[in-house]
């Protein structure tokens, strides 16, 4: 289960000292819904500047998010938010990024955030994968796809995963990603094909969504059976997390997923 959500007033005094060690003096807080790998995350306002938190018990069993999240952030600089400090104390894990200025992504088929998120995209797949510890996609995707299918989804390309449209802030008509804790080693083609599902989610049909991911370099890597392979797995996956009862927004998303996969084996 996705860690429960605490204000950021609730974390042990010592913690919060810590945290005002990089920051100053802390004058304003604004917790923040979106997003499930948390249980602090919020922008405050301190007297060294504007800062975005995130946190987890240190005993949480997702806290080697925080870990890839802090091991990735010195080599993606150029496409996210700097990582300014990793506190790890009194039963936290606490990272302490720059705020950034912009909006949350619309992936809606008119939306001028469209391009700028493909030219992101692609400055992500210039980024070489770091030497450090992260996911590896195959293992991440073995519980929905077949053994022999696993292959596709190797390779040494570092990848974001997570293209939830929270995730990605536009700001002058340059893109930026944020929450890389699901940070992941593997082919080229993925991110692509993680955002056409969110494509579909937002309203474009699969083929519209296909044709935007066709504009990444790294889509045009995959071969027709990975693709399909990858779709499938991803709506056993959210059709998996969603359960018997979703959510309207979960719902939104198993049918996105089953559409794509529908439309990679029929082609309609």
């Amino acid at each position: 289960m996705p860690p429960s959500r605490i204000p950021y007033g609730d974390l042990p005094k010592k913690v919060r000292y810590e945290v005002e060690q990089c920051t100053g003096e802390v004058h304003h807080v604004k917790s923040v819904e979106a997003g499930f790998n948390s249980s602090v995350a919020a922008f405050i306002l301190a007297a060294g500047g504007k800062y975005f938190v995130k946190a987890l018990p240190s005993d949480h069993r997702w806290v080697w998010t925080q870990a890839a999240e802090a091991a990735v952030a010195p080599f993606v600089r150029s496409i996210a938010p700097t990582l300014l400090a990793r506190i790890v104390t009194d039963g936290w894990d606490v990272l302490i990024f720059e705020a950034i200025a912009g909006h949350e992504a619309d992936y809606a088929p008119d939306s001028g955030d469209l391009r700028p998120v493909v030219d992101l995209l692609i400055r992500l797949g210039g980024i070489p994968c770091p030497d450090v510890t992260l996911r590896e996609a195959p293992l991440r995707l073995q519980h929905y796809a077949a053994p022999d299918e696993l292959h596709h989804f190797a390779g040494s390309c570092l990848l974001h995963t997570d293209l939830n449209s929270a995730n990605v802030i536009v700001a002058d008509g340059r893109a930026r990603m944020v929450d890389w804790g699901w940070a992941t080693r593997g082919a080229a083609w993925l991110d692509a094909a993680y955002w056409t599902i969110w494509l579909v989610s937002a309203g474009h049909s699969p083929a519209e969504a296909e044709s935007w991911a066709h504009r990444i370099p790294g889509w045009r890597t995959a071969t027709s059976a990975g693709l399909t392979a990858f779709a499938a797995a991803n709506a056993r996956m959210w059709n998996e997390i969603a359960g018997a009862e979703p959510d309207a927004w979960t719902r939104r998303m198993v049918v996105a997923a089953d559409r794509w996969s529908v439309y990679r084996t029929s082609g309609v």
